[in-house]
């Protein structure tokens, strides 16, 4: 294998926030689809958590946009996910079948994933932030129009022992992805040496 493999390899970037998003704002769907178009743009693969709301318009901006997406489901297999949990299939390239419930398939969708982008979110989307967090993730956190951002930097603040810097913070998609993808490439970099 060549050392610098794993510099050439996509960044698989996961779109985390609210499966239900009446508490979002008017935009935060839109939002959504624009930043999965803008990872696609960029090659990176998009994961999610293979669930309705902000993750699915994620998948469906980066289908329309030519990208790969994959859902990682807290269900065993097909059937369960569509008539069990309710799930889509549409805008996901591959889905990979947990089996292990919402929380069990957060771990291995935030490990599977090279970065992380939090949008307007709940208590999945908050505990998925602590998985990234305690793991040591690149992070990128859009700001927009829902209290996600408040309680994440709250959490931040209150964790004293893990250095910050591999966290972005921004309102526009495009500076948010590009600082994003620099982050992880620093990554990588550091990895290989």
């Amino acid at each position: 294998m060549k050392k610098n493999s794993l510099v050439d390899q996509p960044i698989k970037i996961c779109i985390s926030g609210a499966r239900e998003t009446s508490h979002c704002g008017v935009d935060a769907l839109d939002r959504a689809e624009e930043l999965g178009g803008i990872l696609a743009n960029h090659k990176c693969v998009v994961t999610t958590s293979a669930v309705n709301g902000f993750p699915m318009w994620a998948a469906r901006g980066a289908k329309r946009a030519g990208g790969m997406t994959v859902g990682f489901s807290p269900a065993s297999n097909l059937c369960e996910h569509e008539e069990t949990y309710r799930l889509p299939t549409e805008n996901l390239d591959m889905i990979v079948y947990t089996g292990f419930g919402y929380a069990g398939s957060d771990l291995l969708l935030m490990r599977s994933s090279d970065a992380i982008i939090f949008g307007c979110g709940r208590i999945g989307t908050i505990h998925e932030f602590t998985v990234a967090f305690q793991d040591r993730k690149p992070i990128g956190i859009l700001e927009g129009n829902w209290d996600t951002v408040e309680l994440l930097r709250d959490i931040m603040a209150r964790d004293i022992e893990r250095p910050h810097d591999n966290i972005v913070f921004d309102k526009d998609p495009n500076r948010l992805v590009e600082q994003l993808i620099a982050v992880v490439k620093r990554e990588r970099e550091k990895s290989l040496k």
